[in-house]
């Protein structure tokens, strides 16, 4: 491999000096980057960097020392990184952390995330204070153990899980080069802005990190630019123990641009020209390898894996003061020090006044392209979007519910102009491509159909970081259903995140037929009905694919995941939108009084057995109702009188059908029901026979009500 470059050989490029750089403005052309504070070409005083970092790193190790919790190590290897980072490069608005072009930081090592509470204190952010500071890790603290976006402004996504931040970078990479692609005019830049993300040995470990590196050097993604602490410590000890590949090489055969500050501990100018460099390379991401001391300035224990998760304890912690002279009083911030970083709050005001006025330029010149960009900042949805989604009747032919997932897909690409996305290189089976837009590449950003390769774990990971970039950013992503299992970590954090992506899950029952149990998912349902904070739908045709569509789409805050069907499905009589809002709902019924005799319950492809089932059984002097219940969560939420109304308690006759785990079901069908499902695993035939075999027919259906 080519040697990557060390920045000492390019630290001209960098003012002289150990120093920060004071604030100096400039201005450049109309329509350029804004640059309230684009030059910060004086050197401040190497012992007032140091001072800096040496807050840093206290305010962590004080922090973690208070809450007898954390992860003390990281902060204080990687203090000079972040000052640098913060106060000399990273673009943003301690008054307003949701500033459309600032850059963006993301600490994949989310367990040092005292560094970045640190900075965005020191930086002005409102929302962390000393005494949040002080609260680290408590109840109701806005600085929990780990960096969570929906809790602490400043913080973009939600880490922790080792190498998730780093593939939610990608997806913001990718998010500005799209958007900068089609919004950007000669005469008028709107969106400009880096993604930044620190990374550990354990992040790049994860499979996760290689896939979307492996996208992101794919992509061209060049104002990506990853920064990893090599500091040679995991929580067993020493990298040596089971990790000594050459992470540069290879980063460099995936595609990146690297570099290596051989000093992190004190080779500020180092920092300072690896980051110049990398902002000067525009066709690749760029990964920045920061050796670093684990645990710096700790007497008895840097360079050691006690560091890595655990307090120092009060008697290392006055050790390490003395070590440093920081003879302070846990949590000081030295004045010299406040009013060093005080300078981010009026550049941060200019820098989004600057970015304000540029657009107001922009919608008197651009008024289309203004309109779409708005709404993709704001979130706000077009007037009457939801028109556009297909409408079904039961003469309609049948059809899987995968291609009427499509038709709804390219109905609302038509209508949202942040709705993007695509499949692990199965957009032909999941039916997910957008047929109006060709892809998104390295040299076509423009583009809205993302090729993620066989890289399901990344594809969750980076749709969450596309989801977060902008509120009217609506990533999809899509694959086998039983292959959530590749991509459950991406789906858990987006629920917590409350980023709202939609995952679309094709092939979602033994009704894929040949491919037999490997492919063939079985607990899958109820397995991600237990997740919180995620919606699961499983329509039964086209108009409820068409409103779980319109579900999706409204929650933005909340995940959902549509279970789609590879079989051709009929249309039926007396599914609904207003009723899949609900979650659950009547379909057919032929009782009184609310007082039917059986009740059968079902979701997706069995909805039509249970209808054919209730057919037979009202011939026969039965009174019998038919519930989809499409979606728990949602049901879950309706009011008691409804609920009530849809599953009346006095009727206790009542069995449900589904082609996945009986676990579950109990809830709904209670202790006199009867759940007709597969516990076990599925088999490789033809969809119909495993379906006789397997019991779920409207022959055991009709067994099933004459045996309660």
């Amino acid at each position: 491999m080519a040697t990557p470059t060390p920045a000492s050989t390019v630290a001209a490029l960098a003012s002289g000096g150990r120093g920060g750089f004071l604030l100096a403005r400039a201005r450049v052309a109309p329509g350029g980057r804004s640059t309230a504070a684009a030059v910060r070409a004086q050197p401040a005083a190497a012992e007032l960097v140091e001072r800096s970092v040496n807050t840093i790193r206290f305010l962590a190790v004080d922090a973690v020392e208070k809450a007898k919790s954390g992860h003390p190590g990281l902060p204080m290897g990687c203090a000079p990184l972040g000052h640098v980072l913060f106060d000399e490069f990273l673009r943003f608005n301690p008054a307003n952390h949701a500033w459309f072009d600032r850059d963006r930081f993301v600490l994949s090592a989310g367990h040092g995330c005292m560094l970045h509470y640190a900075l965005l204190h020191l930086a002005g952010y409102q929302g962390v204070t000393i005494d949040d500071l002080k609260a680290f890790r408590q109840w109701g603290s806005r600085t929990p153990g780990h960096p969570e976006n929906f809790e602490t402004d400043g913080v973009e996504v939600t880490t922790g899980p080792l190498g998730q931040g780093f593939a939610n970078a990608v997806g913001l990479a990718l998010a500005e080069k799209h958007l900068a692609a089609r919004f950007n005019k000669p005469d008028l830049t709107v969106v400009d802005h880096y993604t930044y993300v620190i990374l550990g040995d354990g992040c790049q470990m994860e499979g996760v990190a290689n896939e979307a590196a492996s996208l992101a050097g794919h992509w061209g993604l060049g104002k990506l630019i990853a920064f990893y602490d090599d500091n040679h410590i995991s929580i067993d000890g020493s990298t040596a123990i089971a990790f000594t590949e050459d992470v540069l090489a290879r980063y460099e055969a995936l595609g990146w641009h690297t570099i290596w500050v051989q000093n992190g501990n004190t080779g500020y100018d180092d920092i300072r020209a690896a980051i110049k460099e990398a902002k000067e390379v525009k066709d690749k991401p760029t990964l920045i390898k920061v050796t670093t001391t684990i645990g710096y300035g700790s007497p008895n224990k840097a360079s050691t894996h006690s560091v890595h998760g655990s307090a120092l304890g009060s008697k290392e912690v006055e050790a390490t003061r003395k070590n440093l002279s920081w003879a302070h009083e846990p949590f000081h911030v030295p004045d010299e020090v406040k009013r060093h970083w005080a300078h981010h709050l009026d550049e941060g005001a200019s820098l989004e006044a600057e970015w304000n006025a540029k657009f107001a330029e922009y919608e008197k010149k651009y008024q289309h392209e203004a309109a779409e960009l708005n709404s993709i900042v704001s979130g706000k949805l077009p007037d009457g979007w939801d028109n556009a989604l297909p409408k079904y009747t039961p003469e309609s032919p049948a059809d899987a519910t995968r291609n009427l997932s499509q038709q709804c897909l390219n109905a609302l690409a038509k209508v949202i102009p942040g709705f993007l996305g695509g499949s692990a290189d199965l957009a032909s089976s999941n039916m997910t491509l957008l047929k109006m837009f060709g892809d998104f590449q390295k040299d076509t950003p423009e583009e809205r159909n993302i090729r993620f390769g066989v890289r399901e774990h990344a594809m969750g990971a980076v749709c969450n970081g596309i989801a977060v970039h902008s509120p009217g950013l609506i990533p999809y992503c899509s694959t086998f259903f039983v292959f959530t299992d590749y991509m459950r970590a991406p789906i858990r954090l987006s629920a917590l995140s409350e980023s709202g992506v939609i995952f679309v899950m094709t092939h979602d029952s033994i009704g894929l037929g040949e491919d037999g149990p490997t492919h063939q998912p079985v607990e899958q349902l109820f397995s991600l009905r237990a997740m919180p904070g995620i919606l699961m739908l499983r329509p039964a045709d086209g108009t409820e694919t068409s409103a779980a569509y319109r579900i999706a789409v409204i929650n933005r805050k909340r995940p959902s995941i549509l279970a789609l069907s590879r079989q051709k499905l009929p249309q039926l009589e007396g599914t609904s939108v207003e009723g899949v809002a609900k979650g659950g709902y009547v379909i057919s019924d032929n009782s009184s009084g609310n007082k039917p005799d059986l009740i059968l319950i079902s979701t997706g492809s069995e909805l039509e057995i249970a209808e054919k089932a209730a057919g037979q059984l009202r011939k026969e002097g039965k009174s019998v109702r038919v519930v989809s219940l499409v979606c728990w969560e949602l049901f879950e939420e309706q009011p008691e009188e409804y609920k009530e109304s849809v599953l009346p308690s006095e009727v206790t006759s009542r069995i449900s059908i589904e082609a996945g785990v009986t676990l579950g079901w109990e809830k709904y069908i209670g202790q006199k029901g009867k759940a007709i499902g597969i516990d076990r695993f599925g088999s490789s035939a033809p969809a119909g026979r495993i379906y006789k075999e397997l019991g779920l027919t409207v022959e055991n259906l009709i067994a099933t009500a004459k045996s309660l």
